[in-house]
């Protein structure tokens, strides 16, 4: 129904009303007596056959809702109606900022892609706090993506990240740090290994001063070089952090079935979906395979379908995200994907 009906229409709005549209119909369905029950026999995957013990947490399954999706923590209660295993909400910065001028949201229908150049648009790290303090979803991992105003510079950003840190640490079962979105300028550059191992260093002694420290994962963008991957490697094992996920959106155009002009139009941004999908499994397997098994990875980037998400896991992957994938395959897709992987 989705392809053929809620698709269409969705599609006749631009791509960021359409995210809008969608998560107030969904509010509002479930708020319908009856309705939650009705969504859990359409879209909770069945039995705890996929559940997954990482980072000393417990997935009730493999495939969670990608950053970006839910920057605000204003949904993540709706979205747990979809059966996602986990959900991670963000990217959060300390101060709210509005974000790139509209328009920055992009659909690649021919390619089954999006192009953003959002630029961390959220209200602010105490806004999410308040929505979280509320309660999470029952049996859902929530994850919290952090990173740093536009205004910040590089040289004061381990500011914003501890701030983030302290302020969402009580409310979240694990951290993603955010040094490689492409919209924010210079954010990149953080992805160096002097500045990075600085970062994460600080966020470890945070966490390690806690009673009970939270998982800390750092995303990374497909963009980088094998030496690059190399670096961050190391710098895992230096810190101590938990995992990785990857890939980020890329900055890449090449093999694009959407015309040149149409792309030259849209300007900046990330790209994410069916492109960036087979750069995101080299680089898991990259990672994998130099790490000899040892690093715990979360892959996202180009997964529509049980047989994405398993490409990821045979690469090294223990756990998968979607987003782009939802906008093209619809609500049913977490879903397949764990029938899929059952088979």
């Amino acid at each position: 129904m989705y392809k053929f009906f809620i698709k269409p229409f969705l599609f006749l709005f631009s791509p960021e009303k359409a995210h809008h549209i969608t998560l107030s119909l969904l509010k509002i369905i479930l708020a319908i007596p009856g309705k939650k029950s009705v969504f859990r026999m359409l879209y909770q995957p069945k039995g705890d056959h996929l559940s997954k013990e990482l980072f000393g947490l417990s997935f009730k399954n493999p495939v969670g809702l990608a950053a970006g999706f839910d920057k605000d923590g204003k949904h993540f209660q709706a979205m747990s109606h979809l059966g996602f295993g986990f959900i991670e909400i963000g990217t959060v910065t300390p101060k709210p900022q509005v974000g790139n001028p509209q328009p920055r949201l992009f659909r690649l229908p021919k390619d089954e892609a999006l192009i953003n150049r959002m630029g961390f648009n959220n209200e602010g790290v105490e806004a999410l706090v308040e929505r979280l303090k509320k309660g999470k979803p029952e049996n859902v991992i929530i994850g919290g993506n952090i990173g740093k105003n536009k205004v910040t510079p590089n040289e004061q950003a381990t500011q914003d990240y501890a701030y983030c840190f302290n302020a969402l640490f009580p409310y979240v079962d694990y951290f993603v740090v955010n040094v490689s979105s492409p919209n924010t300028p210079g954010l990149r550059e953080l992805q160096e290994k002097e500045p990075l191992t600085k970062l994460l260093g600080m966020l470890q002694v945070l966490n390690i001063s806690t009673a009970a420290p939270k998982p800390i994962l750092l995303k990374i963008a497909p963009d980088l070089t094998d030496e690059q991957l190399d670096d961050i490697i190391e710098i895992v094992a230096q810190t101590n952090i938990a995992g990785i996920i990857a890939t980020n959106t890329t900055i890449d155009r090449s093999s694009l079935q959407t015309s040149s002009t149409k792309i030259e139009k849209i300007g900046n941004g990330g790209l994410s979906g069916q492109p960036v999908k087979s750069r995101a499994t080299e680089v898991i397997q990259y990672l994998s395979q130099k790490s000899d098994g040892q690093l715990p990875i979360i892959a996202v980037g180009g997964i529509a379908s049980a047989k994405d998400a398993q490409e990821k896991l045979d690469a090294g992957a223990s756990l998968v995200q979607i987003y782009t994938g939802l906008v093209y395959e619809g609500p049913g897709l977490v879903r397949r994907i764990c029938e899929g992987l059952t088979k």
